[in-house]
């Protein structure tokens, strides 16, 4: 029997607990022992006012931009609760950061017009800088987030506005999780993955109190994580890794979840 390219490797996926299933079990069909600690947690917005006078109002939009399924299960989840259905977006162009964020607006019967070629936001500014000149753009997303897509959209000539879906905070149960993970010889993970910035700078939150304190990573982060590798989902993910003075070990060529899964296979195989 061919060995799994991935057996007898133990790997630490830090998702949000409700999103961490298809990563982890694409990992174990390659063999993996996958450990499950969120690093995020997805939490309401302090208020859905900005949200739902958005959302009574998308006639008045000509582009939607959705930046992650998170952003839009929240947005749909209003979208009930006020009553509102698809037909309120059928005037509305709509544009997708990557495929499963696309796959999630298509599944609620919304046609999807543009998903960049890379899904990063400057990728969505290069597919839209020139389609959106003196029109009314809707960016729903997290509450903390780059400011690039607004900023570049605006100096392209289109009013935008940033409207607040939900927020990621640090899941203080996991805190004890992570601790003892990197402690136990037992337990220690050969790859740990990051697939967003909120991932990296919310793991360093939960290991900072023992290793480093809460101001970043300190040399004895760096001890604790000797000779494991850390897994980013693209460019924007590994920046903020070595922001937070991290290396990056791996870094997939395309920025979704199959791609960081084939990176660390690629990986494993080079040792």
């Amino acid at each position: 029997m061919r060995r799994k390219p991935l057996a007898g490797l133990r790997v630490l996926v830090g998702r949000a607990r409700h999103q961490a299933g298809t990563l982890a079990a694409e990992l174990e069909q390659l063999g993996a022992d996958v450990l499950e600690i969120p690093f995020i947690e997805i939490r309401r917005p302090s208020s859905f006012r900005p949200l739902d006078t958005a959302l009574k109002n998308l006639s008045t939009y000509d582009w939607l931009i959705l930046t992650s399924v998170n952003a839009v299960e929240a947005m749909w989840d209003r979208l009930g609760h006020l009553r509102l259905g698809k037909r309120s977006f059928e005037h509305l162009r709509t544009a997708a950061i990557g495929p499963a964020t696309k796959k999630a607006i298509k599944q609620r019967g919304v046609r999807v017009n543009v998903v960049p070629d890379e899904y990063v936001a400057e990728s969505v500014v290069r597919s839209l800088r020139k389609q959106v000149g003196g029109k009314r753009v809707l960016l729903v997303r997290a509450k903390v987030a780059r400011d690039v897509i607004p900023r570049e959209l605006r100096k392209a000539g289109a009013q935008v506005e940033v409207v607040e879906a939900y927020q990621t905070v640090v899941p203080r149960s996991s805190r004890a999780q992570v601790q003892s993970v990197l402690n136990n010889p037992r337990r220690r993970p050969d790859f740990i993955t990051f697939t967003s910035s909120s991932t990296a700078r919310n793991f360093v939150a939960l290991a900072g109190p023992v290793w480093g304190g809460h101001s970043g990573p300190g040399k004895a982060l760096a001890s604790a994580l000797h000779g494991i590798r850390l897994a980013s989902i693209g460019p924007v993910t590994s920046a903020t890794l070595r922001e937070l003075n991290l290396p990056v070990h791996i870094e997939a060529k395309q920025y979704t979840i199959p791609g960081l899964v084939q990176a660390i296979v690629e990986n494993s195989r080079a040792r």
